[in-house]
Formats: structure tokens, C-alpha cells, sequence
């Protein structure tokens, strides 16, 4: 059996599937676990971001308010009011630079709403002081963030009064990374803490978010910051890496692998043995249905009681049955059910099987006699006891019944004359009564011999041959006969013939010869036997006896009967009109005279044309169906036909129907003319038949005359007709023609020859 692919097996689909099922249930289990723990960190994280950017919003409100009050208590100092009312430009800066050092900011600054400013720490250009001041004058903004030198700063002011407003004291802090580093320090997790101005403030969602980072994912937090530039907005954003949130859970997450990859080992190998316990039985059994597929009656092993081990019994009790079941039909096929004996293709299988091996075939005469004498059952009996004597004569060799009445064994035999002497050995010892419901029961067997025969023959099995064979003994009368093949000739070659004849018909290669029939009184030929002549193309002469009985066989008798009517009249116009007027005779074959169709269309045929036929037929025809044939005869008799009884004597002549059909001829057999002049006996009969026709009314004509002396015996037995080489071989027509041209009209002698 074929290995099958791995996957196919049950046992590694089971180990997959739990391990699938298994992987799923562990891969989802961990996805939960994973995506539990990111939403509990990133909640974590979240709150504590919520909550450092509440400290960060109060750090900066308390920081902006610090400086706030700083710058307060210079404004409402009055000698820095009135230097900055006349103009006292050094007095201001000393007091920026004073106020600045103890306030421990970056920049002061005086901004006059007339213009005018004085800095210290810082460099202020046109457009910067143009938005400072827009911002303080215009958008009321006293805190909030200002871009300067592209740096961000925290600036607060404080109103300078006089009484009336006359500027702003301005202290400035670099929001640098320093100071955001201050402010991280003040989480209780590692936050990057970062203010953006311009564009990416405005842009920056609030609360918190996820975005990517260079770090990966992060949680960011933004908080909008006031700026003392309506164009540019300012906000402070907190981040902070997912991954530094995942990290206190790595070890979580390893220690969940490692179980996982355990346990998938560990259900690899359990689901393994199991599968393996499970599918061996499984396996074994589908071993034994592949063994039984092949013919090999192979039982599965049972190895528990559990389902598949009941399987197992009744798969077993199965192949049990079916061995039985096979024997049971092995020897019914190889078996006669009446008799018990071994059939015919047992006697094939033998006869293959023995090397020099000749089949013997022993038929019992008169089978249906007896059967129909005894009854079915006990025929049955008979042939059975007769099988069982003729196997204890050969040595026990296992006789066969072959057909009804047929039965045949194999013997070993170095030549054909050896089989016959142990075939004839056999039937005399067999032919001894056979004892049947307590009465014996004469029989008679008849042996046909035969060996293998040739490879490649038509009749290459043994037992066809000796059935031939025992046809042959019983044609040639004999008890044993050995196959002749030259007797048995060609009948498929002969067959295919038949196919031939109506193309031949067509073609020209069927003719019609024509015998002379000689008158004694008138002492010349005064008629003609019309007889059918083939010439094949590739057989040459093909024997009329041959074509004509398998066409009457074959039914194709009937299409050549009538074509050789047609051609006779036709012919007979011819040699009419060469000044021969015969009478022509044509065959009738006896199948014939049961088909009132064709007595229809042959009486048409001669009627029409005015000729002078004479039918001729056996009389043995008549007897097959006689009530149909003598009243086909009257009307070929009717229709001015002659009727010509042909071959009487060679079969059961029988008075009773010679004296019924309506014949103006009876020809004798050439059997009895052949040997008129050497058997007394012969032309007793011969002699006794011409009186017997005479008085009937009717011709008589010989077949058959060869010799002068039949001819001279003839004449004096008053004979009408004379037919044979002595008065003329089957000629053509031209060839008739030209004889009776030859013929003298006179009487005498040399009428014939």
C-alpha cells in the first residue's frame, strides 16, 4: 500500500487540531492579557499625566504670580515712577537689574505706552517689543508666553500708574530645557515636558492622546498656555513612551510565554500518545480493508472493547463471511449444481494447467431418450455415478460435466495415438450399466480427443477441440476419434463468405454452368441441368456444396435461388435462339418450399417469360414440412412447371410422399449408377426403381454415368435420361452452345460423346 502524506493521517490531524485549538485559545488568552495590561497602563499613565499637568498649570500660575508681584512692588514704587516719568534712564535699568537679580528671572524690562523701553538680561528687537506691547496694551495680557530670539519665555507685568497708566514692568524666563527639566522632576513618572508656540500649539489636540514617537507609541498630554501673541499660540505638552509604561510587565509577559510554549510542547506530546493509542487500532483496520480490497482476507487485531475494538470483531466477523462466502461461490462457479461434478471452466482451468495435457470428452448417446425414459433428477443421478466411474477408472483425475450430456477429463499422454488407445480403454470399461433406482440403465458414450492446440488458433481451447472432435466420432460412427482439423476445415473463413455472395452476385463472379442430359429415345441432349459456379477473386473455384449450404443456413438461399431462375430464362432464350430448345433444370433448395412468397414471385417470373423450367427438388424436402411443400409443388405443377424429384434413394425414401407430389421426373442417386457394372445388387435396384417410376407416370433419370457399360446397362433397363462425365461435364453457356452445335441430328451411336 502507497505511503500516504503525513497530514492525511489521523493521528497527525488530531495533534494538530488540539494543537491549533490550543495555540488559538493560549494566542487569544494572551492578546486579553496583553491588551488588559496596555489599557491598565495606559490608564496609569494617563492619570498621572492628568495629574502632573494640574501640578505643571498650578507650578506656572504660582511662578506667574511670584513674578507678577515682583514686578508689582517696583511699579508702585514711587522713586522708580518718577524716573521713569522723567526720563531717568539709568535709575531704571538699576532698578530692573536689582529687581531681576532678587526675582532670579532672566530679562526686566520697562515698556512706556509712549514707546519707550529700557531692558536688562535681554535684547528686544522692533517686531518683538511691537508684540509685547500689543499684547499688554491691547489684549490686556499680564502672563503668558512670548516668543523672543526664537526662544519661548514666560513674561508677566505689572502696570506702572502715575496716576494714569505710563507703562509696563515686564520680567521675563527662559522656558529652556533646564527648566523642563524642573518641572519633570516634579512628576512621579519620567514625563518629557515640552512648550510649542506657533503653528503645532494651534494644531495639537487637547487632553491626552496617543501619537508616535521616535520612542514608539506615547501618551501625550497638551495644555494650552497664554500668549502674549494673538498669532501665536502656546501650549505645554506632556509625553510619555507606552513602552516605558509596558516595561514593569515584561517579565509578566516572558513568564506567559515560556508557559505558553510548555504547554503547547507538552499538549504536542500528550495529544501525540493519544492520537497514537487512538488511530494504531485504526490503522490496523484500515490495513486489513486495503488487504481486502486486494483479495487478501486479512482480520484487523483487537486490542480493546471499546468502539473501535468492536469494529475490529465486526470487521473481522465480516472477512470471516466473506471467505466463506467466496468459497461458497468459487465452487458453484466451478461446480455443476445437479450433479455436483466439476463444470466446464474447471476442465479449461485443468487442461491449462497439466503440461501435454489431452481432453478427453465423453457424450452419452441417445441423452434426451434416456432422460426423457428416467426423468430429470434421475439423469442428473446417472451422469454423476457415470462421472464418479470414469474418474475412478483414470487414476482419480476430476471428471467434469461439460454440457447435458457431455463429460470430459484431462489425461496425460505423450502423442494423439496414446490418448485414443486410453480413450478407447476408458469407454469400454465405462459403458457398463449404471444401476439407477435399483434398475440398471444401459448407455452408450462416444469419446472426442484433442490437445491444446495451436496459439493463436481459433480454437485454441482443448475442450472446443474434443467437442469437435466427439462430432466427428459421432459422424464417422465411431467410439473414439481424435480431432481431425482437416475434416473441421475453415467454417470461419467459410463464413465470411456469405458477406461476399451478394456482391458476387452483382459483380459477374457467380455463373451458371450447364450439364447435358441425354434421351435415350431420341438419342441426343434434350435438356440441361443448370448448376451455380463461384469464382472468387481471391479463393479461386469455391465449392457449390460449400456456398450453397451455408447460404441455406444463413438464409441467404432465397436472393441466389432467384437470381439463378432469372439467369436460367434468360439463358434459355439464348440457346432458343441458337435453335436448341431444352428443357433448362434448376435447384430448389427445400427451405424454399415453406416460402409461398417465393413460389409467387417464381411462377411470375416463368410465366412471364414463357419458359420451359424444371424445378428440382429432394424429396426429403417435402417430408420437413409436407403439408406446405406438396402444395407448392401443385402450384409450380399448376403454372406448367416440371417437377424433378432429385437424388432418390440416398435419403429415407418413403412411398407414401412419392405417390402425393405431382413429379414428372425421379432421378436416382449416382451412388447406385457409380457401381451398376460391378454390383448385382445394385442394378436390382436401379432396375426396380425405373419400374416402380414408369408405373408411376414418371421419367426417370441416372445420375452419375461414367462408363459405357452403366450407359449400356441403362438403356436396357428401359432408363428415359442419362447425366453425367460419360455425357458431359458442367460447361458455360458458350461452351454448351457450341457442342450442341456439334451434336448429329441423326440416331445413333454417336449422339453421345
Amino acid at each position: 500500500m502507497p505511503r500516504l502524506p503525513r497530514f492525511n493521517r489521523l493521528r497527525t490531524r488530531l495533534t494538530v487540531l488540539y494543537m491549533g485549538l490550543f495555540g488559538i485559545a493560549l494566542l487569544l488568552a494572551a492578546v486579553a492579557i496583553f491588551n488588559a495590561v496596555g489599557s491598565s497602563a495606559r490608564k496609569v499613565v494617563r492619570n498621572e499625566m492628568t495629574a502632573s499637568g494640574a501640578v505643571y498649570g498650578q507650578i506656572w500660575a504660582s511662578r506667574s504670580d511670584q513674578l507678577q508681584q515682583g514686578a508689582a512692588v517696583l511699579a508702585r514704587d514711587y522713586g522708580f515712577r518718577e524716573a521713569v516719568a522723567t526720563g531717568d534712564e539709568a535709575t531704571v535699568r538699576s532698578a530692573l537689574d536689582n529687581l531681576r537679580s532678587r526675582q532670579g528671572v532672566d530679562g526686566a524690562l520697562m515698556l512706556g505706552v509712549d514707546g519707550y523701553a529700557a531692558a536688562t538680561g535681554l535684547n528686544l528687537d522692533a517686531p518683538t517689543l511691537d508684540t509685547l506691547f500689543a499684547g499688554l496694551d491691547r489684549d490686556g495680557v499680564e502672563a503668558g508666553v512670548l516668543t523672543i530670539d526664537g526662544q519661548p519665555y514666560q513674561v508677566v507685568a505689572a502696570p506702572v500708574m502715575a496716576p494714569v497708566l505710563i507703562g509696563w514692568v515686564v520680567f521675563a524666563e527662559r522656558l529652556d530645557a533646564a527648566q523642563m527639566r524642573n518641572l519633570e522632576g516634579l512628576s512621579a513618572i519620567p514625563l518629557s515636558a515640552s512648550v510649542i508656540v506657533g503653528a503645532n500649539a494651534a494644531a495639537t489636540d487637547r487632553g491626552t492622546a496617543i501619537v508616535p514617537t521616535a520612542e514608539g507609541p506615547s501618551m501625550r498630554l497638551a495644555r494650552p498656555l497664554p500668549s502674549l501673541d494673538r498669532a501665536t499660540p502656546a501650549a505645554l505638552v506632556l509625553t510619555y513612551p507606552l513602552s516605558r509604561a509596558l516595561k514593569p510587565y515584561e517579565p509578566l509577559f516572558l513568564s506567559l510565554t515560556i508557559i505558553g510554549i510548555a504547554g503547547i510542547a507538552l499538549l504536542m506530546g500528550g495529544t501525540w500518545l493519544l492520537s497514537l493509542s487512538l488511530t494504531r487500532p485504526i490503522t490496523a483496520l484500515d490495513d486489513a480493508v486495503h488487504g481486502l480490497q486486494r483479495g487478501e482476507y486479512v482480520e484487523a487485531p483487537v486490542t480493546s472493547s471499546d468502539e473501535i475494538g468492536r469494529l475490529a470483531s465486526s470487521f473481522n466477523a465480516m472477512v470471516g463471511d466473506l471467505r466463506d462466502r467466496e468459497a461458497r461461490l468459487t465452487h458453484m462457479a466451478l461446480h455443476d449444481q445437479e450433479t455436483g461434478l466439476p463444470n466446464r471452466l474447471a476442465l479449461e482451468r485443468r487442461a491449462g494447467a497439466v503440461a501435454g495435457g489431452w481432453v478427453l470428452l465423453f457424450g452419452v448417446e441417445r441423452f434426451e431418450v434416456v432422460r426423457n425414459a428416467i426423468g430429470y433428477d434421475s439423469m442428473a443421478r446417472l451422469i454423476g455415478a457415470l462421472g464418479r466411474r470414469i474418474e475412478a477408472l483414470a487414476d482419480g483425475e476430476p471428471v467434469a460435466r461439460v454440457g447435458a450430456g457431455v463429460l470430459g477429463l484431462v489425461v496425460e499422454a505423450a502423442d494423439a495415438d496414446e490418448a485414443v488407445a486410453l480413450a478407447e480403454r476408458l469407454v469400454g470399461a465405462a459403458q457398463e450399466p449404471v444401476i439407477i433406482n435399483g434398475a440398471p440403465v444401459d448407455i452408450t458414450v462416444t469419446v472426442g480427443v484433442a490437445d491444446r492446440g495451436r496459439s493463436g488458433s481459433d480454437l485454441a481451447s482443448p475442450v472446443d477441440r474434443a467437442a469437435i472432435a466427439l462430432d466427428q466420432a459421432r459422424a464417422a460412427k465411431r467410439h473414439v476419434a481424435a480431432f481431425d482439423p482437416a475434416v473441421y476445415g475453415d467454417p470461419a473463413g467459410n463464413l465470411s463468405l456469405i458477406s461476399e455472395l451478394m456482391t458476387a452476385l452483382r459483380g459477374g463472379e457467380v455463373t451458371l454452368a450447364y450439364q447435358p442430359k441425354y434421351d435415350f429415345r431420341a438419342e441426343r441432349v434434350t435438356g440441361v441441368e443448370a448448376l451455380m459456379r463461384w469464382t472468387h477473386p481471391r479463393r479461386g473455384f469455391v465449392p457449390p456444396d460449400l456456398f450453397i449450404g451455408m447460404a441455406e443456413e444463413t438464409g441467404h438461399i432465397r436472393p441466389l435461388t432467384e437470381w439463378a431462375i432469372d439467369r436460367a430464362i434468360e439463358d434459355q432464350r439464348t440457346l432458343s435462339a441458337a435453335g436448341h430448345d431444352l428443357l433448362v433444370s434448376v435447384n430448389i433448395s427445400g427451405r424454399l418450399l415453406a416460402d409461398e412468397s417465393f413460389a409467387d414471385l417464381a411462377i411470375a417470373a416463368v410465366t412471364s417469360a414463357g419458359a420451359r423450367l424444371c424445378f428440382e427438388i429432394t424429396e426429403t424436402a417435402v417430408m420437413t414440412n409436407p403439408e406446405t411443400a406438396l402444395r407448392i409443388v401443385s402450384r409450380f405443377a399448376d403454372a406448367g412447371i416440371s417437377i424433378s424429384l432429385d437424388d432418390y434413394g440416398s435419403g429415407l425414401s418413403s412411398l407414401a410422399y412419392l405417390k402425393q407430389i405431382r413429379a414428372d421426373e425421379l432421378k436416382i442417386d449416382k451412388a447406385f449408377i457409380l457401381g451398376l457394372d460391378q454390383s448385382a445388387r445394385d442394378g436390382l435396384l436401379v432396375k426396380s426403381t425405373i419400374d416402380l417410376a414408369h408405373g408411376l407416370g414418371l421419367k426417370v433419370t441416372a445420375e452419375g454415368v461414367e462408363t459405357p457399360t452403366a450407359l449400356a446397362l441403362l438403356r436396357g433397363m428401359g432408363c428415359d435420361l442419362a447425366q453425367g462425365y460419360l455425357i458431359g461435364r458442367p460447361v458455360s453457356l458458350s461452351a454448351m452452345i457450341e457442342r450442341l452445335a456439334e451434336q448429329p441430328q441423326a440416331r445413333g451411336k454417336t449422339a453421345v460423346g
